[in-house]
């Protein structure tokens, strides 16, 4: 009996962290937003592809030529400034706003230019539909201009492990020491 009830025990530890994976979000985070992101990959998933884990999201646009690459630049810099234990524990979500155009391929062109670890990043394009929604819940505005390119704001958001967003920075020129404190205390916490 004693051996059932240890077993049990056991079984039971084991499946609790993927219970609490599988449970709904909380009410103020952004994986209530139901999405479907593909990735640089064709892998297809929702917002909450790093659910469980700490991350920095923004919005961008493979063709962009200015703001884009400076926005993907500033997120390394804020990644490189952590110890390599905290930078093993941060994920980076890229949603493109022009879903029209952000293939896979283009995606993967993207993240293959800019050298990005695919374990931790991910270069995605959502559903048309779901280009505003998102948008919305990041605060990030843009519009698109006549000749295909795209007016747009460039903010980086950290999200805690459950998808709630702990703080933003539109600082992308220089470094935002208050963001990366709260970056590094977040990452501290886990």
């Amino acid at each position: 009996m004693k051996r059932r009830t240890t077993i049990a025990a056991f079984l039971a530890a084991l499946c609790m962290p993927i219970l609490a994976v599988a449970a709904e979000p909380p009410a103020d985070s952004i994986y209530q937003l139901q999405a479907q992101l593909t990735d640089q990959s064709g892998r297809v998933s929702g917002l909450d592809v790093f659910r469980g884990e700490p991350v920095l999201i923004s919005m961008f646009y493979a063709s962009c030529p200015n703001a884009c690459p400076t926005l993907i630049a500033a997120m390394r810099r804020l990644e490189n400034r952590l110890e390599p234990a905290q930078r093993d524990r941060l994920r980076v979500l890229m949603i493109s706003i022009d879903p029209k155009h952000d293939t896979p391929e283009k995606l993967g062109e993207l993240a293959e230019r800019h050298h990005a670890d695919l374990q931790r990043w991910r270069f995605t394009r959502p559903e048309a539909a779901d280009v505003r929604g998102i948008a919305a819940v990041l605060d990030i505005q843009y519009r698109e201009l006549g000749d295909g390119e795209f007016n747009h704001s460039s903010i980086v958001t950290l999200l805690d492990r459950e998808g709630r967003i702990v703080a933003t920075t539109q600082q992308v020129l220089r470094a935002d020491e208050e963001f990366l404190g709260k970056l590094r205390a977040l990452i501290g916490a886990l």
